[in-house]
């Protein structure tokens, strides 16, 4: 069987994409064949380039117009898109043509803290602000409706009375980096590998 090619989507510094990149730079089943960021300074591509992955910088007009994405994502053949700190909404034609092959990273346990406006930092504060005594990450299919698809996995960690939105956030990311390549790796071998 060829590699899968996937393609991670980033809008921000990169963490989760450098940990997928390195995660999955040995396997004989998965390659991260290209990087796109909606910004052109974010930290995720100088972490892609170090890596030696492709990357490509698609303005909001790009990003839905078809006729540009489209040849892209051929261009590297890509067979599965990532989420991973991605904050514009994913166009229709994507979804489409990608059918349960686009999944989304959330730094919260999924129905709670999802929708627009609810990433990064945001999530944390609610999740403090409400006085939960957990917190997690969800991986789900990419839906048109936002943080709506269907739950892949979830993890869970405890929270403190005294934990910072800092402390919640570490404590997130920290399930983030052990289960995400995991994650992925599971969902491509389930479509990928019948």
């Amino acid at each position: 069987m060829d590699k899968v090619n996937i393609a991670i989507f980033v809008s921000g510094s990169g963490t989760n994409c450098e940990n997928l990149i390195r995660y999955f730079k040995d396997s004989d089943k998965v390659c991260c064949a290209l990087v796109v960021s909606n910004k052109a300074d974010a930290y995720g591509l100088v972490r892609a380039e170090r890596l030696g992955v492709p990357t490509a910088v698609t303005s909001k007009v790009q990003l839905n117009d078809e006729q540009v994405m489209m040849p892209l994502l051929r261009q590297y053949n890509i067979d599965f898109i990532v989420l991973a700190g991605f904050l514009p909404l994913i166009p229709n034609f994507l979804i489409d043509a990608y059918p349960r092959r686009i999944v989304n990273l959330h730094p919260a346990l999924l129905p709670k803290y999802g929708g627009k406006g609810m990433w990064g930092h945001h999530v944390h504060e609610a999740v403090k602000e409400a006085g939960e005594t957990e917190t997690g990450m969800t991986v789900h299919y990419v839906t048109p409706v936002c943080d709506s698809g269907e739950i892949i996995a979830q993890y869970r960690v405890a929270l403190l009375p005294t934990d910072t939105v800092s402390d919640i956030a570490e404590k997130e990311h920290l399930l983030e980096i052990q289960y995400f390549p995991l994650i992925i790796e599971q969902v491509i071998s389930q479509i990928f590998c019948r």
